[in-house]
């Protein structure tokens, strides 16, 4: 059967793309991506044939990587961060069952490490409660419904990941969440730029308030920043980390017996 990888590259780079992934990358005769992702990994590509586009061409790159696996040969797309998380996994299997090619397709799906989870791990625990992700591009989605779902998360106490926060053309959906943050107490916020890239990765522990003090013109925030909000619960450790209790130590005495 022929053979359709869905690989995810993880957050920037090449640290963060799994054993597995890396192999199936190996097996693979064509590889379509972003251009940028392509560069990225060009290390692990090196022979491969390549197909590459810019941004915004999303339905050409997966119904071209349909049309190499329908050709016989063993071909992947790459996924920036985890493929099912604003990535092509979605685009994927619904070209394929639009066309109805699950006869002819065999599709693998690889996981990879997020953004959102990158850069949790680098500022301490912050996301060890309920946590929910909002992608704050009103390309695909409706802006009202980006506004509704920002809402309810911070009603719900929820540790927020924020991707696509603003462009230099699409500032609209940054400006009604920062309106949104105006309506709560103020909350640790985790400000990671280029994650996974080193020569670029910036990663600012800081506030909502500095968040809404700054506006739209706040120097760290475009479109390859990631925004952690965390939870009214959450707190700097005495060396400055980030933490969001899970809620042991309420419970548990230090020596693990039941209060």
């Amino acid at each position: 059967m022929n053979k359709l990888y869905i690989i995810s590259s993880g957050a920037g780079g090449t640290s963060y793309i799994t054993p597995e992934a890396r192999q199936a990358l190996d097996e693979c005769e064509v590889v379509v991506s972003y251009s940028k992702y392509a560069r990225e990994l060009s290390e692990l590509i090196e022979g491969k044939e390549l197909f590459t586009s810019g941004m915004t061409h999303e339905i050409e790159r997966c119904a071209q990587a349909i049309e190499y696996a329908r050709s016989g040969k063993t071909t992947c797309i790459i996924s920036n961060g985890d493929a099912n998380v604003y990535g092509m996994a979605t685009l994927v299997v619904e070209l394929i069952d639009e066309q109805d090619l699950w006869d002819e397709i065999e599709l693998i799906s690889f996981p990879g490490v997020t953004s959102f989870l990158a850069a949790a791990s680098k500022v301490g625990a912050p996301v060890s409660q309920d946590f929910s992700i909002i992608s704050l591009s009103d390309r695909l989605t409706d802006i009202n419904l980006i506004d509704k779902r920002v809402n309810m998360a911070l009603e719900c106490d929820f540790v927020m990941g924020i991707y696509n926060p603003k462009s230099k053309k699409r500032i609209v959906p940054y400006e009604n969440f920062l309106r949104s943050l105006e309506k709560v107490d103020e909350r640790i916020v985790v400000i990671a730029q280029h994650v996974g890239r080193e020569a670029k990765e910036k990663i600012t522990i800081s506030t909502t308030t500095d968040l809404i003090k700054h506006g739209i013109t706040h120097p760290e925030v475009g479109m390859s920043t990631l925004i952690i909000v965390c939870n009214s619960n959450t707190r700097l450790t005495k060396n400055g980390k980030v933490l969001t209790p899970r809620g042991y130590l309420n419970k548990y005495d230090m020596d693990g017996q039941k209060k």
